[in-house]
């Protein structure tokens, strides 16, 4: 999928972005956030906000820190035992540390889809049906039907397995395992969903599958992704943000990141002299 790059002359992806439309406020806006493991100092007082029916794109080598951000949007570092998270991140408005929320619901507006497809051992159907059914989302088999069917629609999959429901999510192939990951993020109607390098594993085919489907899903939904491939990030997203050595270097509308980054450290990694 991603281009050739001439060693003697670096070049950087084609980017195809619409005008940028930011006249209300930000879904997300994180402010000044710090995240420690023990005493590791792994991401340093970032500042960014992230907008609605937007893909915005994290960039940058490994390390750099754009996983653990991503996954301070729905509280994930909150598992690790040595992680400590200082700062402001806010939904909509409200404070998404605030003591008082309940991370369970936080996540469910927050969903997030993994580097390697991870379906639940149960039946297609069963994976799609299983948050709305912890979360009490339907109150009759023909509402949760409903709620499979078109979510496995919004995910392009229903077509290749409205006759397989009840075969188990493993059995499919791992381009529609990440689609299935992604029809049971929007199962529970999401505000944001964040996916972690979510086609690092898939062949060229299937990333073309979850591109198309990324376009059209930030109709509806704030979509953050973290990827190595910058070809990628210039395919799918409207604003990237590019990490290094746990500083947010530089954020803005992908066009001009990548063709008129403002500092050289951007500068050097979209033109491959580190990486």
């Amino acid at each position: 999928m991603d281009s050739n790059i001439a060693p003697s002359q670096p070049s950087v992806p084609t980017v195809v972005s619409p005008p940028m439309l930011q006249n209300e406020p930000p879904a997300i806006a994180a402010r000044t956030v710090n995240v420690f493991y023990g005493e590791k100092h792994a991401l340093k007082d970032v500042t960014i906000d992230i907008y609605r029916r937007q893909v915005t794109a994290f960039i940058g080598p490994s390390g750099c820190g754009k996983s653990t951000f991503l996954r301070c949007f729905n509280r994930m570092n909150d598992i690790i035992e040595t992680c400590r998270v200082t700062g402001r991140i806010t939904l909509d408005g409200g404070d998404i540390y605030d003591p008082r929320l309940d991370v369970v619901q936080l996540r469910a507006r927050v969903g997030m889809v993994f580097q390697k497809p991870n379906p639940f051992p149960k039946s297609i159907y069963d994976n799609i049906a299983y948050g709305p059914r912890i979360h009490g989302l339907t109150t009759s088999r023909k509402e949760l039907d409903n709620v499979v069917e078109q979510s496995l629609r919004r995910a392009a999959l229903w077509d290749e397995v409205k006759d397989r429901l009840s075969e188990p999510g493993t059995a499919l192939s791992g381009g529609q395992q990440q689609r299935l990951c992604i029809a049971r993020a929007i199962a529970v109607s999401p505000d944001v969903i964040l996916m972690d390098e979510p086609c690092s594993a898939l062949d060229p085919i299937a990333t073309a599958k979850i591109e198309e489907l990324m376009d059209e899903l930030r109709q509806d939904y704030t979509i953050i992704i973290v990827t190595h491939s910058m070809q990628q990030a210039a395919r799918v997203s409207q604003r990237t943000a590019f990490f290094h050595l746990g500083e947010l270097v530089e954020v803005g509308p992908t066009e001009e990141i990548f063709t008129r980054p403002q500092d050289k450290r951007t500068q050097d990694y979209i033109t491959g002299r580190f990486g």
